[in-house]
């Protein structure tokens, strides 16, 4: 990145370029990430082209001021960690269905970041409803979060039903939200072009719920929800009172994307496979 881009991406974040990669800072420009840029497969239902590419990336996030899903949002932040001095690392993951089966290999994408002061977290900004702060990599007991109570331990033996990947398990982790598995994780290390595959079929095959259905959505500011999902605005307050409407005309559902995500389009998405919808 260069130092214009990083200037832009903080802008966006809404906060100064920090003087030193400490976890303190990390935790900050994780929760505003989460706040400001959402998670949202726009892309796949408007005929946009979703590419590996750091420039492209770089471009949506604080270009066109759009988000993502979790190969776009966790590979933007991982570029700007990385040049503001953080150690990361891109991790593969693939994430539990209602069912309790793990889906295809480079299903997510996630980070793990070292700190100048010695600190190793799993930081994830795109994920949809899940931790508003990085979780400590090491750290096996629960750990308290607004966004719920989060663990990170070692995985057992694959379910019944994987596709794909090592049928041991060994060596990869589990992050659990409220006691209950979210994804797995592998320990090794990779680079951005080896999801290439994974955003391919999510971002094309009738089988992933990304071509299923529209999301957008993010983290408010008193630590809540807010998410379009197709035309249905749901909006979930921090003590978990929920208020649903339903803007009734397209006009409103694009003053809905420019208002509460920040978000202009031309047109409103209509999804790609309705007939598979959810």
């Amino acid at each position: 990145m260069t130092s214009a881009q990083v200037d832009a991406y903080l802008r966006r974040l809404g906060i100064d370029r920090p003087r030193r990669p400490t976890s303190e800072v990390l935790r900050e420009l994780h929760l505003r990430h989460l706040r400001t840029v959402p998670f949202e497969n726009l892309s796949i239902h408007l005929g946009e082209e979703i590419a590996l590419d750091e420039t492209r990336l770089l471009d949506k996030v604080t270009g066109a001021r759009r988000g993502g899903f979790c190969y776009e949002l966790n590979g933007a932040f991982g570029m700007l960690l990385t040049d503001l001095g953080y150690e990361v690392e891109l991790l593969a993951g693939r994430v539990y269905d209602d069912e309790g089966r793990l889906g295809i290999p480079y299903d997510h994408l996630a980070l793990r970041v070292r700190t100048a002061d010695g600190d190793t977290w799993l930081a994830d900004v795109g994920f949809g409803a899940h931790s508003h702060y990085p979780l400590v990599y090491a750290e096996r007991g629960d750990q308290e979060d607004p966004g719920g109570r989060f663990q990170v331990v070692e995985a057992g033996p694959d379910p019944a039903g994987v596709r794909g990947g090592d049928a041991s398990g060994a060596g990869d982790l589990e992050v659990l939200r409220d006691g209950k598995a979210q994804y797995r994780l592998e320990t090794r290390a990779r680079v951005l072009g080896d999801f290439a595959a994974g955003v391919w079929w999510h971002s094309t095959s009738p089988l992933s719920h990304f071509t299923r259905s529209l999301v957008c959505s993010r983290v408010t500011e008193d630590g809540g929800r807010i998410t379009l999902s197709g035309r249905k605005l749901k909006t979930t307050a921090a003590d978990g009172t929920r208020e649903t409407r339903e803007p009734a005309t397209d006009e409103e559902v694009l003053e809905v994307y420019r208002e509460c995500f920040g978000i202009e389009l031309s047109c409103v998405p209509t999804v790609r496979n309705p007939d598979l919808k959810d």
